[in-house]
């Protein structure tokens, strides 16, 4: 069975895109989208998740771009999602290499590792927005593809759960930001966070807010003194 057009369509992503697809002769067929480009600290982190060619999963309805989802939500498709893809493949990575690379080329890294990670090579990729020109594998990029994609959907929320667990380990390594909270947004607590602190070693140093912002020219690192922000509820 094909993954069909679903009720409430308008509502939430489908499995048109991989259906054509399959009808093209393709069988495994990887969704991929990142969370965390906007950020002023952490990772960016992208994930890939190949779904299985079924209508018999009736989670697939709760489906959404991971933004538009609760938390409780997300961590419930995260679990279904682990439990039911045929494959899910994840990449990290940091700050400095964002800083370095720059951050476009640094989403395009941590999609290329997700894809290196899934455990079956897929045949074709759906990408959010981008194309990875590096890989060989037969690819379309779609925009705004986690509103209209099943796949690139709950590779978003995968992504996005992933993310999040990442920046509450960050906030206990690195107190006083605030982390478990804003994720590492321009949120205005973190910008006095910033202000009163500087720097730590995974805030991007390359973007804007975070260099004008600066009083300290070190990166703080784990254990300097600083007061504890609450855990994220």
């Amino acid at each position: 069975m094909h993954m069909m057009r679903r009720k409430n369509a308008s509502l939430s992503p489908n499995g048109d895109e991989e259906h054509r697809l399959r009808t093209e002769g393709y069988e495994l067929i990887a969704g991929i989208d990142e969370v965390g480009r906007g950020p002023l600290a952490g990772p960016v982190v992208a994930s890939a998740v190949i779904l299985p060619d079924s209508v018999d999963r009736a989670w697939f309805d709760m489906v959404r771009d991971s933004k538009l989802l609760k938390r409780e939500r997300r961590e419930l498709l995260f679990q279904l999602i682990r439990e039911d893809a045929v494959a899910v493949g994840t990449g990290v990575v940091p700050a400095a290499t964002i800083d370095a690379a720059n951050i476009l080329e640094a989403t395009k890294m941590a999609m290329l590792q997700a894809v290196e990670q899934l455990p079956t090579r897929p045949g074709f990729l759906l990408i959010d927005a981008l194309t990875l020109p590096h890989c060989p594998i037969p690819q379309k990029g779609i925009i705004k593809g986690d509103r209209s994609c099943l796949s690139i959907a709950c590779a978003s929320i995968v992504a996005k759960v992933t993310r999040d667990r990442i920046m509450v380990e960050l906030d206990r390594s690195y107190p006083g930001y605030g982390f478990a909270r804003h994720k590492g947004y321009g949120t205005r607590e973190h910008i006095l966070s910033l202000r009163s602190l500087g720097p730590s070693e995974v805030h991007r140093l390359s973007f804007a807010p975070v260099a004008k912002l600066v009083s300290q020219p070190e990166p703080r690192t784990p254990g300097a003194e600083a007061t504890r922000a609450p855990a994220d509820s």
